[in-house]
């Protein structure tokens, strides 16, 4: 695989007041319903008060459409009790233009891959 095929997305989520413990509740149902998709390479939730980041990788643009289409009600869920602060998709140029349509209405931030280096 790869470093110019991975996409990875970095969503920011600011949680409404007092809606914190029912976003958390969420995270273990994201979870369970992404350890299913063969094409994730890595998923998880970090939080800082009351702004959720989630750091996901998939192996391609098809797969990162596959899992927004799996968690798609989840998301809709998420979104209800907060906003998105920020929406980072980084990869190759060939993969992103996969996501550019669909993802529009979100406003991300795109990053293109340039070189590097993967374990």
């Amino acid at each position: 695989m790869s470093n110019a095929s991975i996409v990875s997305i970095h969503p920011y989520f600011k949680v409404q007041a007092g809606k914190l413990e029912e976003f958390k509740s969420l995270l273990p149902e994201f979870v369970a319903k992404t350890s299913t998709e063969k094409g994730c390479l890595y998923y998880h939730f970090t939080i800082d008060g009351d702004v959720v980041f989630c750091r996901e990788a998939y192996t391609n643009g098809d797969a990162a459409l596959a899992h927004l289409d799996n968690v798609g009600k989840l998301l809709e869920q998420a979104l209800g009790i907060s906003s998105l602060l920020r929406l980072e998709l980084h990869g190759g140029e060939a993969e992103l233009a996969k996501l550019r349509e669909p993802l529009k209405g979100l406003t991300p931030q795109w990053f293109v891959y340039q070189d590097g280096v993967a374990s």
